[in-house]
């Protein structure tokens, strides 16, 4: 994949003066140009970019990291998160980057067993996995990044949370919840999370995963009790059919309590959405379920 200077510098964080600065001066990050002079990135270079402000913000200075080549930056981004110096947080973020752009399960899974030494799973979730994908959502947002890398990313997160719901062998105690995902709703690493951790708070769990339609749900209700149901709203299509999706669970399921995420700006809701419980962040979430 190629990039523009506008959509490297928003990837990577470093501004466009600093990119031609050091092109210029250092002939650093020096990126192709088309027959009308634009400069067109590569995906090495963004891995390079990514590296150089690791580094940077961790006290190296240009002039000394210019001097390196590739292999010799990637020594040093290793030794700072060794020594466990500065915020290494990056560090995995932009493996994980690195590992959707080759295709690589290795270094996916290598940097995964990292983090599981260094983070609980929740802390991973917020510290490093959230941000993968918020990062990767840049791509997104320039059209720059091929679907299959993305999917590859999404679909290895979803394996490691998968076995760590497996992992937990403790009986459910506590109540029901059911979870799903709306009619063309696909976005599922939070739903799937959610799962995690109610299960790991002793709850039990109904999980219908994504696209599920409504009417599918009344054999449910009509099986089990529920207390209490989540269900995230990310696409465009399902927050325009949000008023329909909460009617109908306020209709079918009378006595449970339903909790939505979702970016919608609940300060200009209609009225349906204000019957039901709002959840924001993983932490309010948790809240919730330990009281």
């Amino acid at each position: 994949m190629s990039y523009s200077i506008d959509q490297f510098s928003k990837i990577t964080g470093i501004n466009k003066l600093l990119l031609r600065t050091w092109e210029n001066r250092y002939k650093f990050l020096t990126p192709e140009r088309t027959k009308t002079k634009i400069r067109i990135y590569s995906d090495e270079l963004l891995i390079q970019g990514l590296n150089t402000k690791i580094l940077l913000e961790n006290g190296y200075k240009i002039s000394v990291i210019s001097k390196k080549n590739n292999k010799e930056i990637e020594k040093l981004i290793t030794s700072l998160n060794e020594n466990k110096s500065g915020n290494y947080n990056d560090y995995f973020i932009n493996q994980f980057v690195k590992s959707a752009l080759q295709y690589s399960a290795t270094l996916f899974n290598h940097n995964f067993d990292e983090c599981v030494s260094n983070f609980s799973m929740i802390s991973f979730y917020k510290k490093i996995m959230l941000p993968t994908l918020a990062k990767v959502g840049l791509f997104w947002l320039s059209n720059k990044i091929n679907p299959a890398q993305e999917h590859f990313l999404s679909e290895m997160f979803k394996q490691k949370i998968y076995s760590q719901i497996d992992s937990i062998k403790k009986s459910p105690e506590k109540n029901t919840w059911l979870l799903f995902l709306p009619p063309n709703e696909y976005h599922e690493i939070g739903l799937l999370f959610a799962r995690f951790i109610l299960l790991h708070y002793g709850y039990d769990v109904i999980y219908l995963g994504a696209n599920v339609p409504l009417s599918s749900l009344k054999q449910v209700s009509k099986t089990k009790i529920i207390d209490d149901i989540l269900f995230f709203s990310v696409s465009n299509f399902s927050k325009k059919n949000i008023d329909l999706t909460i009617s109908f669970l306020n209709k079918e399921f009378k006595k449970s309590n339903i909790y939505l995420t979702s970016k919608i700006d609940f300060n200009q809701s209609t009225k349906s959405i204000d019957k039901i419980n709002h959840i924001n962040d993983i932490d309010s979430f948790i809240r919730i379920i330990s009281k």
